[in-house]
């Protein structure tokens, strides 16, 4: 956890070079919004103006969740590791939508409940999954130490392997249940405020669900300030996991997207954990569950999508992918002022 603290800010010359260059184009000024706003910041994260997202990886959490057992979800564990196989085997969700904008998919097995012996999944499993949160606490901080280096150590390795984007994903039954409690907390919000119906809870169900996370939150009194314990008593490891996502994003200079809700917790944990991580992050849709646009306003960031999804796996996350090429290709080809007899346009105070 050491290279936390080794993680500097991101470049401004690098943004303001980008800015520039975008002014330079033959459109009005700002006319691609959010995206022009989203090259810069890659460029800042990248420290050059010339960006490249050619090579992009989308990193999947697979774990469970021991408060599964409380009857807040539809369906039981034994979908995380069904999902977590199709992940791996490339047939899911997100193996779709990943080919076809280019993009690399990453299975990691990071607290599953059960042995999993399947080709492509990446082994760094913790436990089997976390303890019942209406019982105790999920983990120990030393897992969540642990969980949270896993995901740090993901992004090394991707670096290393020449990744230049990675988007954040997650698999595991009861994960909102888990992000609902660490949004209350996180948010100074009522567990009511930020609790939604996850893959589909009936509206009984939903009381249910919104019951069990005030048990959870007052067994175990989470402590706002302190985000490592606060992932250790009602986080779970996928969350955990993808805090180190975020982090080590910030440590090796990467882009990172954030996804859903659930990838929102996170992102909020490892700006906790270190501020200078939000500089790293880029945000892509606004999720359908009530403390999705809290979490990305919280960290002053503005989602390019607002679709109501809610499918996790990263999918959301992904689909910012084509959104990004598509203003990159303005960006590095487009006509110039200097190229036509378009008068410049100048910028306004």
């Amino acid at each position: 956890m050491n290279r936390t603290d080794k993680i500097i800010p991101s470049e401004g010359k690098a943004e303001k070079a980008a800015h520039e260059r975008w002014n330079s184009i033959a459109k009005p000024l700002g006319s691609l919004g959010l995206l022009e706003k989203a090259v810069e910041k890659i460029a800042a994260i990248q420290r050059t103006e010339n960006v490249d997202i050619g090579k992009r990886a989308v990193v999947v959490m697979c774990a469970d969740n021991g408060v599964v057992c409380e009857g807040v979800t539809q369906s039981d564990s034994s979908v995380t590791a069904v999902c977590a196989e199709a992940i791996a085997g490339g047939t899911s969700n997100i193996n779709r939508i990943a080919e076809t904008f280019g993009a690399d998919v990453y299975a990691v097995d990071i607290g599953i409940n059960r042995d999993m012996d399947v080709p492509g999944l990446i082994n760094r499993k913790i436990a089997y999954g976390t303890e019942n949160i209406a019982k105790g606490a999920a983990m120990t901080k030393e897992q969540a130490v642990r969980a949270i280096s896993a995901g740090i150590d993901m992004v090394c390795e991707l670096k290393k392997n020449g990744v230049k984007i990675i988007i954040t994903g997650e698999m595991g039954i009861g994960n909102t249940t888990v992000a609902s409690a660490l949004s209350s907390v996180l948010l100074f919000r009522s567990p009511c405020e930020v609790t939604g119906r996850g893959a589909g809870l009936d509206s009984e169900g939903l009381r249910r669900k919104i019951s069990v996370i005030e048990k959870a939150i007052a067994l175990n009194s989470p402590d706002n300030e302190d985000p490592i314990g606060l992932i250790s008593k009602i986080g779970g490891y996928d969350i955990a996991g993808m805090t180190g996502l975020f982090l080590g994003g910030a440590y090796c200079h990467i882009p990172v997207v954030i996804d859903g809700v659930i990838s929102a917790v996170a992102a909020k944990l490892a700006c906790r954990i270190n501020p200078l991580t939000v500089q790293y992050m880029l945000p892509s849709h606004v999720s359908g569950e009530p403390a999705g646009r809290l979490l990305l306003e919280s960290m002053g960031l503005e989602p390019l999508i607002d679709a109501r999804m809610r499918l996790g796996e990263g999918t959301g996350g992904a689909m910012l992918l084509p959104l990004l090429d598509g203003a990159l290709a303005v960006y590095n080809s487009a006509h110039r002022f200097e190229e036509t007899p378009i008068e410049r346009y100048v910028e306004l105070i």
